[in-house]
């Protein structure tokens, strides 16, 4: 699961940066529109990540290297 989810903030932080730097939505892009249902669902899924890896800040380290 803190793959799965890293992955996702991961594509969401690259999509974030080429919106920043060239108003480029790649989501929006390869969905067909960022008001499409597969666009949100994707949004959707890339914000649930984030709020699970705030979880991953609170863990205890021992725990997870053991």
């Amino acid at each position: 699961m803190d793959t799965t989810a890293l992955v996702l903030v991961i594509i969401g932080a690259l999509n974030w940066g080429l919106i920043a730097l060239f108003r480029f939505d790649l989501v929006a892009t390869l969905f067909g529109g960022p008001d499409t249902i597969l666009s949100r669902i994707v949004y959707g899924l890339v914000g649930l990540a984030g709020l699970y890896c705030i979880s991953l800040l609170f863990r205890d380290k021992r725990r997870v290297n053991s």
